[in-house]
């Protein structure tokens, strides 16, 4: 096929349409339900309080501020792939917005700006006269217009993911696995809250390393995902890749909409791994073993859990005999020797990219704990 038949066929799946809209409208859309923004998604998004009362500002300025992207759902309310800190960061100034329990959160308090010191302390609404906005401000925030852009019910159904992934990812303040969680909450928000129970179990937390900075943007998802994504990938599909983030992506987006894609199972196998690794190793089942000291040292190593974790879950029922006994000694031998192996130490490492050393690194982690 041409490129010219690619553009032809593929513009054809996408329906848009687009116009301006007060604020005030679009603040009665969320009242009525009629447009949702994912209480879920609020915990990712980390704006400041100044960083707030800068969007009020430009607002009240007359500062052009991005457009909205919204998606149409077949029942006709807008899903907000686009603009939801935005949106929010208003929706909660004027006390409209809502938690995932449907309670309003209470309303914010501005702080003062370069151009309008005089915010500081202002709120939407007070008894204190001096800081409330006035009438003129309300309606001059409620007047002011957004550029709103739509896709439509009859555009491709998975043009909205892939609209927020590309317009989240390219200058913005979220992680990888904070834009992935965001799209699970919109694809399969069942699967979203299953990968958090995993990535709080007590295990898996007992064998990560991690700096508070990774588990504030949820890097700790992100590797429990990669197990499932390790475990679950053909080594033709691990040869293919040429973007390990996009990949994790297009691999979470196929479980969270294969219907025969078994949680009980797989959260079996997960336990079980991570009580093995727990048990024999805790914090140091991903750092590196010195043979020499005859110890573990280092931080969390991301090539030795790709070997590890996949290694064992895709193995695991052979350390594990009568009555649930395991084979320890076995299972913390094979992780030593990991790291003295010649494709290892070539193919681990900060500065290998992901594309070069998966399609060597999970093949030896399987073969490694096969050898029983």
């Amino acid at each position: 096929m041409s490129l010219q038949s690619e553009i032809d066929v593929k513009s054809k799946e996408i329906h848009t349409d687009g116009y301006p809209m007060s604020i005030g409208e679009l603040i009665t859309l969320y009242r009525d339900g009629e447009m949702d923004i994912h209480p879920e998604f609020q915990r990712f998004f980390r704006w400041s309080q100044l960083q707030k009362s800068k969007l009020i500002e430009s607002i009240l300025l007359g500062i052009p501020i991005p457009s909205i992207f919204v998606s149409q759902r077949e029942d006709g309310v807008w899903d907000v792939i686009d603009g939801l800190q935005r949106l929010s960061t208003i929706l909660e100034f004027v006390g409209e917005l809502k938690d995932v329990e449907g309670k309003k959160i209470e309303a914010s308090t501005l702080t003062g700006t370069e151009y309008l010191p005089s915010l500081e302390g202002k709120l939407w609404e007070s008894d204190n006269v001096k800081k409330t906005f006035s009438l003129g401000q309300k309606l001059l925030l409620k007047r002011a217009k957004l550029d709103v852009k739509i896709i439509k019910s009859q555009s491709d159904k998975d043009a909205k993911y892939e609209l927020f992934q590309r317009l989240n990812t390219g200058g913005s303040i979220l992680s990888y696995q904070e834009i992935r969680n965001c799209l699970l909450v919109m694809v399969n928000p069942d699967f979203y809250k299953w990968l958090v129970k995993l990535a709080d179990y007590d295990s898996f937390v007992k064998c990560m390393a991690l700096s508070e900075r990774q588990i504030e943007e949820q890097y700790n998802l992100e590797l429990a995902l990669r197990f499932f994504v390790y475990k679950n990938s053909t080594l033709d599909e691990v040869s293919s890749i040429k973007d390990i983030s996009e990949f994790i992506t297009k691999k979470m987006l196929e479980f969270s909409k294969d219907k025969s894609f078994s949680y009980s199972k797989e959260q079996v196998v997960f336990e079980k791994t991570f009580d093995l690794l727990a048990e024999i190793a805790g914090d140091d089942a991903f750092t590196k073993y010195e043979s020499d000291r005859e110890r573990f040292v280092g931080a969390f190593s991301i090539s030795a859990y790709e070997v590890i974790a996949s290694g064992l879950s895709k193995n695991i029922k052979l350390y594990y005999g009568p009555r649930n006994t395991k084979k320890t000694d076995i299972a913390l031998e094979k992780i030593k020797s990991i790291w003295d192996k010649p494709i290892f130490k070539e193919r681990s490492g900060s500065g290998m990219p992901a594309a070069r050393r998966l399609p060597l690194l999970i093949p030896l982690g399987e073969e490694v704990f096969s050898n029983v």
